[in-house]
């Protein structure tokens, strides 16, 4: 059965104990600000991958491919600048969810960019040093999980308005997940910052509302979510960063492969964000 990102699991407490098993570690995102490579690196990489799926997967391929890769660079420090690394793990991250979501492509079609292409046999390689520094856990607890929990919280009687909320704070999830910002907050949080950030633009004489109901919940600290909202906040008001260039390295990959994969081993069981002073508006709950 085809995973799915909106029930990866089969109760709501379960997520919720368990969603701190799928993100990046804890220091990760204060990692990438700090170096100037890593950044570079996930960009060019984010930006693969999104060219990989576009047009051609659902977006889920995309956003389930950018969680195993902030996964998997939150465990592993890539040094030097290969200009390769970014091509390698993109297809191999999309290679992952594409398996996860049971859709049968050869990794061979995924390579369209024409820079780097590489055998299947390096790929596979690349697989399982990313399977082994996500412990296998590739059943993704993400914010998608979350949204109908919180949607019903908000006790909306109307089904197409339920759906226009759901489908902008799907929007904002898709947009929020390549920015750095929001990299060390639980997928709970996001999903329901995106909800909160959805429902002040189309709802905001019921936003109070929506709001009080979330910050009740006894699933979420009140201190995170206005840290997590506002984040976002700046992300919805002001934009995204952009993809920047990737560093050059005449690096080759198989070396560096088999030098990694004869250290590691692999497991069995694949289961599984008052207005601010540049003139924009940018509203806080708090």
């Amino acid at each position: 059965m085809a995973f799915d990102l909106e029930n990866p699991l089969p109760s709501t407490p379960s997520l919720f104990h368990t969603e701190y098993d799928h993100m990046p570690s804890q220091n990760y995102s204060q990692s990438l600000k700090a170096a100037d490579l890593e950044v570079s690196l996930r960009h060019e990489t984010v930006s693969l991958i999104l060219q990989y799926c576009s047009s051609r997967f659902h977006p889920f391929i995309s956003y389930l491919a950018v969680n195993y890769l902030d996964r998997f660079l939150s465990a592993h420090a890539i040094s030097g600048g290969q200009t390769w690394m970014a091509s390698l793990l993109a297809v191999s991250c999309v290679s992952l969810a594409l398996k996860m979501r049971e859709e049968e492509v050869l990794v061979t079609d995924i390579q369209n960019d024409g820079r780097f292409i590489f055998d299947v046999e390096t790929i596979r390689r690349m697989e399982i040093l990313i399977l082994g520094a996500l412990r296998w856990r590739m059943r993704s607890i993400t914010p998608f999980c979350f949204v109908n929990f919180f949607l019903s919280l908000f006790n909306l009687k109307d089904p197409p308005l339920l759906q226009a909320l759901k489908a902008r704070a799907t929007e904002i999830i898709f947009k929020a997940q390549y920015d750095i910002k929001l990299l060390e907050f639980q997928p709970s949080l996001v999903a329901a910052s995106a909800l909160l950030s959805a429902s002040h633009e189309l709802f905001p004489l019921q936003f109070p509302r929506f709001k009080k109901a979330v910050s009740n919940c006894p699933y979420v600290n009140k201190e995170k979510l206005f840290g997590c909202w506002n984040a976002m906040q700046e992300i919805v008001m002001e934009g995204y960063e952009s993809v920047l260039e990737a560093a050059s390295s005449s690096s080759t990959p198989a070396s560096i492969l088999d030098l990694r994969c004869s250290s590691e081993s692999s497991s069995s069981d694949l289961d599984g964000e008052k207005n601010n002073e540049r003139g924009i508006k940018r509203r806080k709950i708090i």
